[in-house]
């Protein structure tokens, strides 16, 4: 499982024009599965986007009163470029076994009492973002 942290001061998701999730600052997570993963592997990545001391001060999501994560579902990062002009998606899990592991993420950070926001799984979304410092990391399971 990938997700790629952005610490943000805002963060909204929209599908067909309405938004579906928001919050203030705290961190953004796309989140994507490999067809491997499993319910450790989520755990583990939410256990990072709660505790990694990434926001202002050295604090965590998790130490920081307010803060939010909103988690949005992307298959893309498992996409492969090396060869040709096309990604390939063959690492990515498909989609009825990516929405459970990606609920995990969001049913554990709402478990450790984190506002979490979320995208809708496999709609067209557009994301905005305001990326603050920018501060962006990649975790990995």
């Amino acid at each position: 499982m990938r997700a790629v942290l952005q610490r943000v001061s805002s963060a909204s998701v929209s599908v067909d024009g309405a938004v579906v999730g928001q919050i203030g600052p705290g961190l953004l997570a796309l989140v994507g599965v490999a067809v491997e993963d499993t319910v450790d592997d989520a755990r583990r990545v939410a256990r990072k986007i709660a505790e990694l001391r990434i926001l202002e001060g050295e604090t965590s999501v998790a130490d920081t009163p307010g803060a939010g994560a909103l988690v949005v579902s992307q298959f893309t990062l498992y996409g492969d470029t090396r060869k040709g002009r096309r990604p390939s998606w063959s690492a990515a899990a498909p989609g009825p076994v990516a929405e459970p592991l990606v609920e995990a993420v969001v049913a554990d950070l709402r478990e450790r009492g984190i506002p979490t926001a979320t995208g809708r799984f496999g709609a067209m979304m557009s994301v905005s973002l305001v990326n603050e410092g920018p501060f962006t990391l990649l975790v990995e399971s």
